[in-house]
């Protein structure tokens, strides 16, 4: 369920950023910054809205919708996530790990050195 939820999000959120770049911005005439006769319709009234904001609008609200029911199912998971501070007990058992600068004193470590050729 929660896969299906979440593929429906992201074919949503890509619907979205799709159709807002398809839509016509307010001033997007030229001769409405000079004053021309496009800008009379700028801050007129619009009317009902067309297919694409109707469609946007739509869109946001499934988006929304699809959003809070993946926050539901997050906060539903039977494990809390692990991020934020440890308990200081896992704290202390990660510190008993032995690390790589611990080792025995008596193993050489040295690496063999090439001897010249007397040739």
């Amino acid at each position: 369920m929660q896969v299906a939820i979440l593929m429906i999000h992201v074919v949503i959120a890509v619907a979205l950023v799709v159709l807002i770049l398809l839509q016509q911005g307010k001033g997007a005439e030229a001769g409405a910054a000079f004053g021309g006769g496009a800008s009379q319709t700028v801050f007129g009234s619009r009317g009902s809205g067309n297919f694409l904001s109707r469609t946007t609008a739509v869109l946001a609200a499934g988006f929304f919708v699809t959003s809070m029911a993946l926050a539901y199912f997050a906060t539903q998971a039977g494990q809390a996530p692990e991020a934020g501070i440890p308990d200081s007990r896992l704290i202390e058992q990660q510190q008993s790990v032995p690390t790589l600068d611990d080792r025995p004193a008596d193993v050489d470590n040295a690496a063999p050195v090439l001897e010249e050729s007397s040739e």
